[in-house]
């Protein structure tokens, strides 16, 4: 790709940029949200046509006008949000579009599920052909979007975010296979903000800042303290942004608490001016701990105490009505409305504070919204852009400002940085030990190790269902951490 453009309406995306990709290659590219990397993959995969510049392929230009064109030429995108029908099998999912016909030209069931085995094989990937794709792993609907890349004889394939949803042991298969193409001769553009993967994959890095190239440089030549550095544009020291703290009294406590499922029993303690992190494998339960503690789902078996009281907390309403708040997993399934402004999306959860007798006061809204908007530091062109258009960490800031509008005496965060840029992440962080200090009691589960070792005072580990351990900020390590999630430390293996 040399020197290539792409405006959209107030929007300048992509300026002169060039990429390129050999045979056989990783090749990181990195860069904050809005950086332009998303608009570079659709232009590879069709969506969009460049302004200006050229797509080359062996030295020949050629137009990508059309995601069939991109096909045609070998090009395969495996966009963080798969491109998957969840209602029909995996066999119809790696034949569509090229559905293998009879004499009659009606479907051949019987080749089409010979072929689906044959491309599954290829990517190593042990999956029933007649399984509907929406009853599996997002690890294993990857799979099958890669086994059909490989199976159209992909010659570049672009994974962007590809590990953001996999547990531990599907992200090593992943990265197996990406091994595998890489020996076959494949070129890869593989996009993450998971700088210990990069290292471990990639043989070139290519940043990108504010749509524009930065530097390419062999991984072996740049540190990562340079490659952030060149994200943000600036010298980047400390991530976390963690300060010492001093809790306060406990603000909300959970005794034997259940979901009668499998979850339970949990005792844990909040401080207000605290930041308690939630640790465990996939499947330990964290999330469902969090959904209990807000009311999302109902307690069947123990209490909450909220400053030493017990309260019933039937629903998500009863949660706020407490002053608890929940920043849950998935921000666009489960937190944004994507076709609503920035605006609506910060307000609507203390209507009440910004109306009389049910009339929504305008001068109450945009006092409050702005405050949000400029404290976050918030990248939208105006609280009246819809939420869709804006980048993941931005999206993030404005489901934080919903909940820092209302000032909640705990804030639970379950994965709050997942999806989120190097430079996005610092400021959520900041965010946080910034609620703290303010005698907020915050619980942020996370999978991501360093960052539940960096900013949490406490961290308490979960293993199948229950609390396996406690750590103090001072004694905790990965390794420690893990010991207590697989149940080493006291002996449970």
């Amino acid at each position: 790709m040399d020197g290539v453009s792409k405006s959209f309406p107030g929007v300048r995306a992509l300026t002169g940029v060039s990429f390129e990709l050999r045979p056989g290659e990783v090749h990181a590219l990195m860069g904050e949200n809005g950086a332009g990397k998303s608009t570079l993959i659709k232009m590879l995969a069709g969506v969009h046509s460049p302004d200006s510049g050229s797509i080359e392929i062996d030295g020949h230009p050629v137009t990508v006008d059309s995601p069939q064109r991109a096909a045609d030429l070998g090009i395969a995108v495996i966009h963080q949000e798969l491109n998957l029908a969840p209602n029909l099998s995996v066999a119809q999912n790696l034949a569509l579009g090229r559905e293998p016909r009879n004499r009659w030209g009606l479907l051949d069931r019987s080749r089409l599920r010979e072929e689906a085995v044959a491309k599954l094989e290829r990517v190593g990937a042990d999956i029933d052909p007649d399984t509907r794709v929406g009853r599996l792993s997002v690890g294993m609907q990857q799979l099958v979007e890669i086994a059909r890349a490989v199976a159209q004889d992909a010659r570049v394939l672009v994974l962007d975010e590809p590990t953001a949803a996999l547990s531990e042991s599907e992200t090593q298969q992943l990265f197996t296979l990406v091994e595998e193409m890489r020996r076959r001769g494949m070129g890869l553009v593989y996009i993450s903000h998971r700088m210990e993967e990069v290292y471990q994959l990639a043989d070139r890095v290519t940043v990108f800042r504010d749509g524009q190239w930065v530097d390419t440089s062999s991984r072996e030549d740049v540190t990562p303290e340079q490659v952030v550095s060149h994200m943000v544009g600036r010298e980047f020291t400390d991530l976390y942004a963690r300060t010492r703290r001093a809790p306060g009294e406990v603000v909300l406590e959970a005794r034997g608490l259940g979901d009668g499922s499998g979850v339970g029993p949990v005792d844990l303690r909040l401080r207000a001016g605290e930041v308690v992190g939630l640790a465990g494998l996939i499947g330990a339960g964290r999330t469902e701990v969090a959904r209990l503690l807000f009311g999302a789902d109902p307690a069947r078996t123990g209490e909450i105490r909220l400053a030493d009281r017990p309260v019933r907390l039937r629903n998500p309403r009863d949660g706020i009505d407490n002053g608890i708040g929940l920043v849950p997993e998935s921000r666009k399934e489960q937190a944004l409305f994507l076709d609503m402004a920035v605006r609506d999306n910060i307000v609507v959860t203390g209507l009440g504070e910004v109306s009389d007798l049910g009339v929504l006061r305008g001068t109450r809204i945009t006092r409050r919204v702005t405050e949000q908007v400029e404290t976050l530091r918030v990248r939208c062109s105006s609280a009246l852009q819809r939420v869709r258009h804006l980048s993941g960490g931005n999206q993030q800031k404005v489901v934080l400002g919903r909940w820092l509008a209302i000032q909640p005496r705990v804030l639970l965060l379950d994965e709050p940085t997942r999806g989120v840029d190097i430079g996005a992440k610092h400021e959520i962080y900041k965010i946080i030990d910034g609620l703290a200090r303010d005698g907020v009691a915050v619980l942020v589960v996370s999978s991501d190790l360093p960052e539940v070792l960096g900013i949490s005072d406490r961290i308490l580990v979960m293993r199948n269902g229950e609390i396996a351990g406690e750590l103090d900020h001072d004694e905790a390590t990965e390794e420690s951490v893990m010991l207590h999630a697989t149940g080493v430390a006291n002996g449970a293996h």
